[in-house]
């Protein structure tokens, strides 16, 4: 699934076609086909990807004479994949939280916000058992640009880890959100995690281990 922000030039052929639905709002097999030079099927198959992952949506277009015409376009999903000035307007801001109150002054606006993206998430892992808070967690890092994946390891406890930092640049000047991000996913979880990558050290991923706490507690009980 994609979640990394397009630029101005597509590499890929799934990118050029985005790319394209944006700059003209709504566009059918044909005009992807004149646009790109590529086939009506390549067309197809790669518009179908796109619909898998949420990115392209599709209406019917009836026509007075021949069969009706789909017409495609982006999804409000999609729109997160084109630049923005959020990023500047982030830094800005915590540029100027640094400059009146110092680093405690970031730190207590962040985790501010933490908490309230821990309150909003809540209701999506009440009630869940720790494989399926894993998983829902790994999904909500997803959505908010992280490629978050997970693995249940061979001892039974689970590694969650991130292949893509959304804040990377930001988090090279204020580690705050580094700090702040292993918290959040201790408070939907519930339990202690522990980062054993960390891509800001040069390591490929971000990898956090979660404690399988019910195998725990099922092991104690039979002592």
């Amino acid at each position: 699934m994609r979640t990394q922000q397009l630029g101005e030039n597509p590499e890929r052929t799934q990118e050029a076609v985005l790319m394209y639905i944006k700059r003209t709002g709504e566009v059918t097999v044909a005009d992807l086909c004149k646009e790109l030079s590529i086939t009506s099927m390549a067309v197809r198959r790669h518009i179908a990807g796109l619909q898998k992952d949420g990115l392209v949506d599709s209406r019917i277009v009836r026509q007075s004479r021949g069969r009706p015409t789909y017409h495609y376009k982006l999804t409000e999903k999609a729109e997160g994949l084109f630049p923005t000035g959020f990023q500047n307007l982030a830094v800005d801001l915590l540029d100027v939280v640094f400059e009146q109150s110092g680093h405690q002054g970031v730190m207590d606006l962040l985790s501010r916000r933490n908490e309230k993206m821990a309150e909003r998430f809540q209701v999506r892992v009440a009630n869940k058992g720790i494989k399926e808070r894993v998983a829902e967690v790994a999904k909500i890092f997803s959505e908010n640009g992280y490629m978050t994946e997970w693995e249940t390891l061979p001892d039974g406890n689970f590694i969650i880890f991130q292949r893509h930092c959304a804040v990377h640049d930001l988090a090279l000047k204020y580690r705050q959100l580094c700090v702040l991000e292993p918290q959040l996913m201790e408070n939907l979880l519930g339990v202690k995690v522990t980062r054993q990558q960390y891509i800001l050290k040069n390591d490929p991923v971000c990898g956090y281990l979660v404690p399988n706490i019910e195998s725990e507690q099922s092991e104690a009980a039979q002592i």
